[in-house]
């Protein structure tokens, strides 16, 4: 037999066991995540960081000048100062109408008529009624001489002479009342004789005969309240409408040159006739009048024109401190956000947002009161999503 069997050479093995490799699936579908995470980051730090191309004004200090109110101009209509649409004093149908657009009528002249057979015969019932009361106005007076007379002789009571002196009292009342209801027949029949209140131009004819006609204060359904529109072209002048800024530069009977939008290279010679008194809080603007004393057929109502306000010469001692600097901005720049006005400043190729207090547009252009110095890039027509610090690049022109 053999003895017993020697163990001490028998050992535990600790080693580890290798480990086995990582599927390939598995490894390529981490590749993918981290793949499509790293394009996420990257294609969103790539736009913050990209510069958006805009386009840049230039915010340009203009239109202060000095207190002479040299260069000072302001846009307005021809308008005439005597001018009326000439209707009807009371409600008829047309008969006649003598004129044209164009015609040149005197004061008084006769230039349309209305239907007037039923007033006519109403002057004529007036005139025979006064005749028939004037015939028993005579026949009054003469039984209250009788009367008289016979009370001379008291052949008749003082109650027959008090009868006779009402009845011709009375006669004479009536007489005068058929008097005032004849004058008002030939009134009435004479309205209906359209006449021109003043010498001038037909600039427009708005009636045309058998159509019905009103005074303006009566018109209505199918009436018409205006026969004609006429002016007196002697009395052209143009309104404009000044900014307020500049208003105090202009003043009755200052030199001005009018130039119209039909005739660009022409201007004609002018005054300041009027500076109205009041100012449009809407539009910022006063109302200037200017006189043409250039007269020329050519200028007509309602045509565009423009003022350039000469300088006006003070003097000695009397003169006003130099106009402020004035920033005027394009109306592109200009946006709204959260109910306030504001342009996009452009620095180095970055953008901030600013706040501006802005006056009545001028043109294309609009006054900016507060927030600028002049001399300011903006953004013109700022796109969507634009925030401060956003980096910009000029748009090729």
């Amino acid at each position: 037999m053999s003895g017993p069997a020697d163990l001490s050479a028998l050992r535990i093995d600790r080693t580890p066991p290798p480990r086995r490799g990582m599927p390939a699936w598995l490894k390529a579908a981490a590749v993918f995540v981290a793949v499509v995470v790293g394009g996420f980051f990257a294609l969103r730090f790539s736009r913050g960081s990209a510069a958006v191309t805009v386009s840049v004004g230039t915010a340009e200090a203009t239109g202060g000048g000095s207190s002479s109110g040299a260069g000072i101009s302001a846009n307005g209509y021809v308008v005439a100062r005597t001018k009326a649409s000439v209707s009807s004093k009371i409600l008829g149908r047309l008969a006649w109408v003598g004129i044209t657009e164009g015609s040149q009528v005197r004061l008084n002249q006769v230039i349309a008529r209305l239907e007037s057979a039923d007033y006519e015969a109403a002057v004529l019932a007036a005139q025979a009624n006064v005749a028939q009361l004037d015939a028993q106005h005579v026949q009054a007076e003469r039984d209250l001489k009788r009367a008289q007379s016979l009370r001379a002789q008291d052949l008749v009571s003082d109650a027959d002479l008090e009868s006779a002196q009402t009845k011709l009292e009375v006669s004479v009342a009536q007489a005068n009342s058929a008097r005032a209801q004849a004058k008002l027949a030939e009134a009435t029949l004479e309205n209906t004789r359209v006449r021109a209140p003043f010498s001038g131009t037909v600039l427009r004819k708005d009636a045309e005969v058998g159509e019905i006609v009103a005074p303006s204060s009566a018109g209505g359904g199918l009436t018409r309240t205006a026969i004609v529109t006429m002016a007196d072209l002697s009395t052209l002048e143009v309104e404009v409408d000044v900014n307020e800024a500049y208003i105090a530069q202009v003043v009755n009977g200052q030199a001005a040159r009018i130039t119209l939008d039909a005739y660009p290279d022409t201007s004609f010679a002018g005054s300041v006739r009027q500076v109205v008194p009041t100012a449009d809080r809407q539009k910022a603007t006063v109302l200037v009048k200017v006189s043409i004393l250039d007269r020329d057929p050519r200028i007509l109502p309602e045509m565009g024109a423009k003022v350039v306000f000469e300088a006006n010469d003070r003097p000695a001692g009397q003169g006003t401190a130099p106009a402020p600097r004035r920033v005027f901005v394009p109306q592109a720049a200009i946006v709204q956000a959260d109910g306030h006005a504001v342009v996009w400043v452009m620095e180095n190729g970055v953008v901030h947002q600013q706040s501006v207090d802005i006056g009545p547009p001028r043109g294309d252009r609009t006054e900016v009161r507060q927030g600028l110095l002049g001399g300011e890039s903006l953004v013109l027509t700022p796109p969507a999503g634009l925030k401060n610090g956003s980096k910009v690049k000029l748009a090729a022109h």
